[in-house]
């Protein structure tokens, strides 16, 4: 693991008080549920809000799209093939959106950062402990995918 992915992977263990629980998930699931509300909060964005505002469902088209219009942390549940986006911003960072804000008392699933597993995976990984979405930038792209999806009817 380099030292960067070994940095992120600390950072974002230690929003939990047990970061070695965190870890041990991590190793053995590859998949650990991390506190929102202290070190960050995350947006649940539809797939089809993202789809539409990337204007692909390809996930490395929409990879590139997010990577520059939020330059911060993005992943994907993959449960089912419509598995929303989570896109994670400051605790206490204002938003007033058209998607769902999880903050303090929820818990999450977070995929190891470096490693895909079958439920979840980093679509923009953290650049580097601390990186989170600008909400305003969020804000944008949503309204980008309000946009689109009304332009075809939905």
């Amino acid at each position: 693991m380099d030292g960067n992915l070994r940095a992120v992977s600390q950072w974002l263990a230690e929003a939990d008080p047990r970061p070695g629980k965190v870890r041990a998930e991590w190793e053995k699931h590859g998949i650990a549920l991390l506190p929102l509300g202290r070190r960050f909060d995350a947006i649940r964005v539809p797939a089809e809000r993202i789809h539409a505002a990337a204007g692909s469902d390809q996930p490395g088209a929409v990879a590139t799209v997010l990577r520059a219009w939020l330059d911060g942390p993005v992943f994907r549940d993959f449960r089912s093939s419509m598995g929303p986006y989570y896109v994670l911003i400051a605790p206490g960072a204002d938003w007033d959106g058209p998607a769902e804000r999880l903050t303090t008392d929820t818990y999450l699933g977070f995929p190891r950062p470096g490693h895909a597993t079958t439920l979840s995976r980093w679509v923009v990984r953290p650049p580097h402990p601390g990186a989170l979405c600008d909400p305003q930038h969020v804000r944008t792209l949503l309204a980008t995918a309000t946009a689109s999806l009304r332009a075809v009817g939905r």
